[in-house]
């Protein structure tokens, strides 16, 4: 019974982790995470889903006051190097969903963060859409998946 109980309880916790989801407009913020910062360094990452049920819309700004300013930047492969850079805008067309990750893709850069992103953190972040206009979320800082690349770390 004990046993029962522990699964349980642990996958109601699990779901619960990893449910936070918020609405702008038709755009819907699914699961923002960032991961632990590096030993030593004052920049990260956060990453967020995003689903639109509507008509296009722009991601124009990210910001919080954990850090001194959040770009948005998009990271690929050029041959064997791979290349971050900062882009102006997100754009999120009608019935797209974007995912951000580590690694590769889209991600908010966080430059001159006030303090270390350690695991089971939580902070504000603020995004700011064209047409859905402004929103807040709570980005819930998580351990590193095992052999993941350290992708942020690399460049800054």
């Amino acid at each position: 019974m004990k046993k029962i109980a522990l699964l349980l309880a642990s996958s109601v916790l699990s779901v619960s982790a990893f449910a936070h989801e918020y609405k702008a407009g038709d755009i819907r913020v699914v699961h923002p995470f960032s991961v632990p910062t590096l030993p030593g360094k004052d920049v990260g990452a956060a990453y967020i889903g995003l689903e639109n049920k509507g008509e296009a819309d722009v991601l124009l700004a990210a910001s919080t006051a954990r850090a001194e300013r959040v770009e948005l930047h998009t990271m690929s492969m050029e041959g064997d190097v791979m290349k971050m850079r900062q882009i102006n805008e997100l754009e999120v067309k009608a019935g797209e969903t974007i995912k951000m990750k580590p690694g590769m893709g889209y991600h908010l850069m966080m430059f001159g963060l006030k303090q270390p992103l350690k695991a089971g953190d939580k902070f504000p972040l603020k995004l700011q859409f064209k047409k859905s206009g402004a929103v807040e979320v709570s980005v819930m800082v998580q351990e590193r998946e095992v052999g993941a690349k350290a992708a942020e770390g690399h460049f800054h």
